[in-house]
């Protein structure tokens, strides 16, 4: 549960979605003792983009994408409706931390309640699948299984819950219908509502980049969308996972994302340098983007230094010539002043006033 504790609400997405694999999510969040933070927020993803939000301060659902619009053309009453059922988790939710501070015997402090559901659809294969599971504190508090239909409970204080939500039928046949029916049906119309922009694809480009020469080597590829993206570094085709460094997708000024790779060098032959691949890959697009292990595409600081001391090397050798054409210049000028001047006036009016 830590994994997705506020990672949402600050607007990262998450990695990995397949390439015709769609996912709506839900992301629930109350929060007691957080400091300059709403009391509940709700964020509503389609393939891990944001499409409403709610918050206890704003207390309105709000659209987070152009194509919503549409949404709300077709069912006017659907951002009320989702106002009131956000409400509703919100009084739900404050009344359970204060429920499970007593579980675990707590009283003050920064205490945290999450709720995660939605479901997933194949668009090739038609397959579903569907979720719903709870946190508390940063940990799985209590999940609940679609196959058997009863809820799973990793901590001793979600018993009590899970024993009563085993035994609410009507519960259970909810849960159970919105998770395989109604929650792919409306995934369906937001994907079919958004299609243009949630399958928009922008390819990166990539680069290998080494600080020195002891230096892990850093494989970047900046520019791509969406987000739901990979990078990995492979030996003879198999992923790395010894000796690999994983950093975070960033976003760029343009929209579009970046991230990096680092491989240590340590353990790496200079004979097997030609085993090792950067792959990237981009939901959406079949093609993978391979970058060989090779010392000749491996931009370094030496080639930054190197060009900063060509350029300051232009620049003083501009300085001296211009010193010199200033010395000849006052040189010339003075010997000029020790001549005396000539008569030129009625070569230069024959000049400038030639006969017809």
């Amino acid at each position: 549960m830590n994994t997705w504790i506020f990672v949402v609400l600050l607007g990262s997405g998450l990695q990995g979605a397949a390439a015709v694999t769609h996912s709506l999510k839900y992301f629930d969040t109350a929060s007691s003792g957080v400091p300059n933070f709403p009391e509940f927020v709700s964020v509503g993803l389609v393939d891990d983009v944001e499409m409403v939000h709610y918050d206890s301060n704003t207390r309105r659902e709000e659209p987070k994408q152009d194509w919503m619009k549409k949404v709300t053309a077709d069912d006017p009453q659907y951002l009320d409706t989702q106002t009131g059922i956000a409400v509703g988790t919100q009084q739900n939710f404050k009344a359970n931390i204060e429920t499970l501070k007593q579980r675990f015997n707590q009283t003050g402090g920064v205490h945290i309640f999450q709720q995660m559901y939605g479901c997933e659809w194949g668009e090739k294969t038609g397959s579903t699948n569907g979720f719903m599971q709870f946190g508390y504190d940063g940990e799985d508090f209590i999940a609940f299984d679609l196959q058997t239909l009863t809820w799973i409970a990793p901590k001793q204080q979600a018993v009590i819950t899970k024993n009563k939500w085993d035994h609410n039928k009507a519960k259970i046949a909810n849960d159970k219908q919105y998770l395989t029916q109604i929650c792919p049906e409306w995934l369906k119309k937001y994907v079919d509502y958004g299609r243009s922009s949630l399958l928009t694809t922008e390819r990166p480009s990539v680069s290998l980049l080494q600080k020195t020469p002891s230096s892990p080597v850093s494989c970047h590829a900046t520019g791509f969308y969406p987000e739901r993206a990979t990078l990995s570094w492979r030996k003879d085709g198999e992923e790395l996972h010894e000796d690999v460094e994983l950093g975070e997708i960033l976003p760029n000024h343009d929209g579009t994302f970046q991230m990096s790779a680092e491989l240590k060098l340590s353990s790496v032959t200079p004979e097997d340098w030609s085993r090792y691949t950067c792959v990237f890959e981009l939901s959406g697009v079949k093609e993978e983007i391979v970058t060989k292990l090779d010392k000749a595409d491996i931009r370094t600081n030496g080639e930054k230094n190197m060009t900063v001391i060509i350029a300051v090397v232009v620049v003083v050798l501009a300085l001296v010539l211009i010193a010199a054409a200033v010395v000849v210049f006052v040189v010339r000028k003075k010997k000029e002043a020790k001549c005396p001047p000539s008569d030129n006036s009625s070569e230069l009016s024959e000049k400038l006033n030639p006969q017809p």
